[in-house]
């Protein structure tokens, strides 16, 4: 079972916000997760994903943006949120220095981490997971949002569902051919944006959970060798 620890992360520019480091015994890597713009660390979709991953061997390092910090709706400007990502990677590297290291998160985490790539911040980071890239707005498809991606010199782990109304798969499919060695597309049948699942996907929520978890660190595997 894993282990969990409460901490702060400094974040320049911004007062501290809260992180927690979830680290199963014998942990193989740690993938640093940014939260979805609606809901913070603590989101039970977060929670459930954190002790998949320690289930496979994944450490993770959750932790807060800083408007869910203040208890703010509106989400930060990205320049804040980039520099919170970059926060988060460098405590990930402080506290678990042997350990291979990813950063990704859940939507709007995910593609902030993906900018802070882009501008060649992340040292240390061996490749990007997103639990749900958030191609464009809900049902308005487009690609604007994904133009920084072409900078992203990582391996990249996409994770979606096909029910996913930020994410037009017809548009990220090409997107991921386009980028080559470095995307990996990963899709599941059936699953929306909070990868909830209907019954003719034959599979239930917690399985989607468990092959979300699987997947992840069979890719990170793959980057280690």
């Amino acid at each position: 079972m894993a282990s969990t620890e409460k901490m702060r992360l400094a974040v320049p520019g911004s007062r501290e916000v809260s992180a927690l480091l979830a680290r199963p015994p014998n942990a193989r890597g740690l993938l640093v997760l940014g939260h979805g713009a609606g809901a913070g660390m603590a989101h039970p979709f977060l929670a459930k994903l954190a002790a998949d991953l320690a289930g496979v061997g994944m450490a993770t390092l959750r932790y807060q943006f800083p408007y869910i910090e203040e208890r703010r709706r509106v989400p930060d400007k990205p320049e804040l949120l980039i520099a919170t990502v970059d926060a988060a990677v460098r405590k990930a590297i402080e506290v678990a220095p042997r350990l291979p290291l990813l950063a990704g998160g859940k939507s709007m985490g995910g593609r902030m981490t993906s900018q802070a790539a882009a501008q060649g911040l992340l040292a240390g980071v061996k490749g990007l997971v997103f639990f749900g890239f958030p191609l464009h707005p809900p049902n308005r498809p487009g690609t604007k949002r994904a133009d920084h991606l072409a900078k992203v010199s990582l391996p990249m782990l996409f994770l979606q569902g096909t029910r996913d109304t930020l994410a037009d798969l017809a548009l990220l499919g090409p997107l991921c051919e386009k980028l080559g060695t470095r995307a990996t597309l990963h899709i599941i049948p059936e699953a929306d944006h909070s990868f909830h699942v209907l019954k003719k996907a034959g599979k239930t929520d917690v399985e989607v959970m468990k092959e979300l978890a699987q997947t992840t660190a069979a890719w990170a595997d793959k980057l280690n060798d």
